[in-house]
């Protein structure tokens, strides 16, 4: 593996991946381990293919993560948002399928915080009135 390569950074929820893409023959390593370890779930595999399939690079790019934060599924959706923004670095042209399929945006949402004198973020505790 040559120590050139293009980065990117994802995040999702809490979970946050730094990625490096290098030139080679396809293999994906997640925090030093094959990501069909780390991942083990096939929807989550698929989901961080994603990017890859989209601009037919999945045989000739070796992508390197390190991922932290968040749980499992936060940690895949960040692997994709970072390799779709190294993909970008790779090659210009696969910003318009890229965008397109919605690798590109950042998905802001997380879990929103408990309040006080509620039992959860909005539920409320019971009220009887008899």
């Amino acid at each position: 593996m040559t120590t050139d390569f293009k980065y990117g950074t994802g995040r999702r929820k809490n979970a946050t991946a730094r990625t490096r893409l290098y030139e080679g023959t396809g293999t994906i390593t997640v925090n030093g381990r094959p990501f069909e370890n780390y991942f083990p779930r096939k929807s989550l595999q698929m989901v961080i293919r994603q990017p890859l399939v989209l601009s037919r690079q999945q045989d000739r790019i070796d992508v390197k993560v390190r991922v932290d934060g968040g749980g499992i599924s936060g940690q895949a959706e960040a692997v994709r948002h970072g390799i779709s923004r190294a993909l970008l670095e790779w090659d210009a042209e696969l910003r318009g399928p890229l965008k397109k399929a919605g690798f590109l945006t950042r998905d802001a949402r997380k879990k929103e915080r408990k309040k006080y004198g509620l039992r959860a973020a909005r539920a409320r505790y019971q009220y009887s009135k008899r």
